[in-house]
């Protein structure tokens, strides 16, 4: 049994984590995060230390770690906002602790090489989620694309619509700033299954660029890729909204749709038992798209074009 203990306790993804954690057998010790709506911790445990300010959270840890005995922190996992990634995993480098981080790992390639020069003298390892390289359909698709000619170059067009209230522009998430903007915070996970899929970047081209949405081009090597990332509710289609549903999620290959809108529950649990057996995904595997989305949030608008995803206005 392994010790725990988290960032960002009261975000939208915790859950995920602190189901992860206790279906694998392991325990959670402390959490911090600065609101104090955490009453989810209770159906864990009623043991776990809570503390609003991190330096407090830092103390107590040092504490612990300092005491050699068997409450020591193993692994700090981080569900932080985006901006605080890099100063958490620091954190869990310096307690002698593995970092277990939600994407964005980091927001730039520059915060990566810091981190992996400290990986290398804490002796600690840097473990990112990319769950859906996890996925039972995204795993069948690759091993097929594997036995198909590498000659072979494919188009996708890929849709992601989430719609969010006005209450996403108050917090960190609307600040680029602090999430690296709608391409980082909600696109990086289908890019870095793209590159997965078809490997490195060749290219990359931004047709939009707004506060609320983004659009682009990229060419892989095996592969042409027109993108779309909202948070607006008025790109949802029609039928999206006549069933109520506030999230639109599609991705064509060569205009076949690839289904996979089922199989996520269990993808954090299967992300902590590759981990805690060694083969969890660690920084360099994360490098690729963080580049990527680096690259898209300083680019400058080109032209709509033939290479334009369609939902991209002509004018």
């Amino acid at each position: 049994m392994k010790n725990f203990a988290i960032t960002g306790v009261a975000g939208y993804i915790a859950p995920r984590h602190l189901e992860a954690i206790h279906n694998t057998g392991n325990k959670l010790i402390a959490a911090c995060d600065p609101h104090d709506s955490v009453g989810i911790l209770d159906r864990y445990s009623q043991n776990v230390r809570f503390f609003t300010e991190i330096e407090r959270f830092d103390r107590h840890l040092e504490k612990l770690r300092r005491s050699n005995s068997d409450r020591k922190l193993d692994f700090l996992t981080i569900c932080s906002p985006n901006y605080l990634h890099d100063a958490h995993i620091r954190l869990a480098l310096r307690l002698e602790a593995d970092a277990i981080c939600e994407k964005p790992l980091v927001a730039n390639p520059w915060h990566l090489d810091m981190l992996q020069d400290l990986e290398r003298e804490s002796g600690k390892n840097i473990f990112t989620i990319l769950q859906v390289r996890l996925h039972p359909s995204i795993i069948a698709l690759k091993k097929k694309l594997e036995t198909q000619s590498t000659n072979k170059r494919y188009d996708v067009l890929l849709t992601y619509i989430t719609s969010r209230g006005p209450w996403y522009h108050y917090s960190w998430k609307g600040d680029p700033d602090k999430s690296g903007g709608v391409g980082t915070n909600i696109g990086i996970h289908f890019f870095d299954m793209l590159i997965w899929l078809f490997g490195p970047v060749q290219e990359s081209r931004l047709h939009l660029s707004r506060e609320e949405k983004m659009s682009g081009f990229i060419e892989l090597q095996n592969a042409n890729v027109r993108w779309y990332l909202s948070t607006d509710r008025n790109d949802l289609p029609p039928d999206t909204v006549d069933r109520g549903l506030p999230t639109y999620r599609s991705i064509t290959i060569n205009g076949e749709e690839v289904e996979f809108s089922q199989g996520f529950t269990d993808l954090h649990n299967r992300s902590y038992e590759k981990i805690l057996t060694g083969d969890g995904f660690g920084t360099e595997e994360a490098r690729a798209s963080i580049e990527l989305v680096s690259q898209i949030r300083d680019a400058k608008v080109s032209p709509v074009n033939e290479f334009s995803h369609p939902l991209v206005p002509t004018s």
